[in-house]
């Protein structure tokens, strides 16, 4: 049984997966999510919701966070492909730069800081992110809080963790690669 190709829709933000199939597409053509504070990312699922996998691609400014610290229940990993940034696990501080691995298994505290630095971050999806599904949780950590990636009170809450940044604006690719 051959699987088909998936529908890519042009959109003036950026190329879209909106359904199941194979495709390939190219990130400076795709859409790409922009939020102050925590970077420029594409979702190459577009406007599905991949079963097994997560990836996203992540360009982070010096400061800005892939994720507030927290840790799932379901194992992450991290590649960074060019410059260098900060990863916190639990509660240590760790030097990254191109070509670092990190692999992150279910239960490990964690959050990656640009340097700046683009990464490439995969997770399983054996969970959706959403309050009471035993996703994970967001534990407070000194060194996440001095670093400004950490909560001040546990939760499992992404929309009290994430308080503080603004709404997600979609844009087209701005070079960042």
């Amino acid at each position: 049984m051959a699987v088909p190709a998936a529908p890519i829709e042009t959109t003036e933000l950026g190329l879209v997966c909106t359904g199941p199939g194979w495709f390939v597409v190219n990130l400076s053509e795709a859409r790409w999510r922009r939020l102050e504070g925590l970077g420029a990312a594409s979702r190459p699922e577009g406007g599905i919701f991949w079963d097994q996998l997560g990836i996203t691609v992540r360009v982070l400014d010096e400061g800005e966070t892939l994720a507030m610290y927290h840790r799932e229940n379901d194992q992450e990993a991290f590649l960074v492909l060019s410059g260098e940034g900060t990863l916190i696990v639990e509660g240590e501080e760790r030097p990254l730069r191109a070509w670092d691995f990190f692999h992150c298994p279910a239960g490990t505290a964690h959050a990656l800081i640009g340097g700046p630095m683009v990464v490439v971050a995969v997770g399983a999806r054996g969970h959706e992110i959403r309050p009471g599904t035993g996703w994970g949780e967001y534990p407070v950590d000194e060194t996440a809080l001095r670093h400004g990636v950490g909560v001040e009170t546990a939760t499992d809450d992404p929309d009290v963790a994430y308080a503080r940044f603004g709404e997600t604006e979609t844009v087209p690719y701005g070079g960042w690669l």
